[in-house]
């Protein structure tokens, strides 16, 4: 009797747990499902804050064509990031020439890889917007640019004032020049430089703005006393600091930063200066549209403008200090007293105002 009872209460027991089972595992389940969910909205909730890696979005990647000196490029770049570390910034840095024909040559392939374009050949600019292949954008910081030539259509705006000054040794030269007559002078003879246009594109600027602004015979006359031809905007320099060349034409910051070497140089501006604005644009149809306005914004803002007054160049705004003590001077003055030049004419003039050039200057 016991054990038969035993066995059936063994039955009843063993169909109870058959019965409780299903409720007590679908409980189970419900909890565990209840867990997962939470962990996963938990986790998409880390992603959208901190930015969890398999959810993040790809940084936009910035490729910028510039002829900026590469160290200038690199602090703004720097800078750049620092405060924008969502953007990537590439850069091909080469002269204008090269610049433009590596364009030349991508926009025939059918694929433009620059974003950005920005060097100090305006007559480049103008090409590149009369084919169409530049984004007009009018930045918010682009109302505190001076400059004398600007883009009224916004489709490149100003970002540097290149400037170009006399250089002259200090042992060879006692009385600094003051006016372009001055270097026609005796003192002068024999020792006056300029680059070679065909290597240095702000020495073919320079020559169209003193054959355009004080003609083609002043030149001559220059030619008349001496002056003759070097090689590139650096090289220039350093054949007026070891004395090889009284005085020379001069670009800004290469004079400048020679002078901070120790070198017996000095920098001066005449009564007319030889001003060329360096423009930056976005090229069109960039996938990278907004990130190339931001990266202009910060060139154009105080405190682009500022890395690059510390450069030994001119800012293009107002309201940003200059390099004291090495004889640059405020970019309103350099504006007021710049020399004028019609880029888009200069276009079609290049060639003929280089080969004009070089028959003066290689004449006996």
């Amino acid at each position: 009797m016991s054990r038969k009872w035993k066995g059936k209460g063994w039955a009843r027991k063993k169909a109870n747990k058959k019965e409780e089972s299903p409720l007590m595992y679908e409980g189970e389940f419900r909890e565990v499902r209840k867990r997962e969910v939470v962990f996963l909205i938990t986790l998409l909730l880390l992603s959208v804050i901190v930015g969890f890696p398999a959810y993040a979005a790809p940084k936009p990647r910035l490729m910028i064509y510039t002829s900026t000196k590469e160290v200038l490029f690199g602090q703004l770049k720097d800078a750049f990031v620092k405060k924008h570390p969502d953007i990537c910034v590439d850069y091909y840095t080469a002269g204008a020439g090269k610049i433009m024909a590596k364009l030349a040559a991508e926009h025939h392939s059918g694929k433009i890889n620059a974003d950005i374009l920005w060097t100090s050949e305006i007559a480049d600019f103008y090409q590149l917007k009369d084919q169409g292949l530049l984004e007009r954008y009018v930045s918010a910081e682009a109302a505190e640019v001076i400059s004398p030539v600007v883009d009224p259509e916004g489709y490149f705006t100003p970002a540097r004032l290149g400037t170009i000054g006399i250089a002259y040794n200090t042992s060879k030269i006692k009385n600094p020049p003051r006016t372009w007559e001055d270097l026609l002078k005796l003192e002068f003879s024999d020792g006056f430089g300029i680059a070679s246009p065909l290597i240095a594109g702000t020495s073919m600027v320079s020559i169209s703005m003193l054959a355009k602004n004080l003609g083609w015979d002043y030149i001559r006359k220059l030619r008349a006393n001496g002056a003759k031809i070097g090689q590139g905007a650096t090289q220039i320099v350093d054949d007026t600091a070891v004395g090889d060349l009284k005085a020379c034409l001069a670009v800004d910051y290469i004079a400048i930063n020679k002078i901070k070497e120790g070198a017996p140089i000095e920098f001066v501006y005449l009564d007319t200066i030889i001003v060329f604005p360096s423009p930056i644009g976005i090229i069109k149809g960039t996938p990278n549209l907004e990130a190339a306005k931001t990266f202009i914004d910060f060139v154009l803002s105080k405190e682009g403008q500022a890395i690059i007054a510390r450069s030994c160049t001119l800012p293009v705004r107002r309201d940003i200090p200059i390099t004291e003590g090495v004889g640059l001077i405020e970019p309103s003055e350099a504006v007021k007293r710049a020399m004028s030049l019609d880029y888009v004419q200069l276009r079609s003039e290049k060639v003929e105002i280089i080969d004009k050039f070089l028959s003066i200057m290689t004449k006996n």
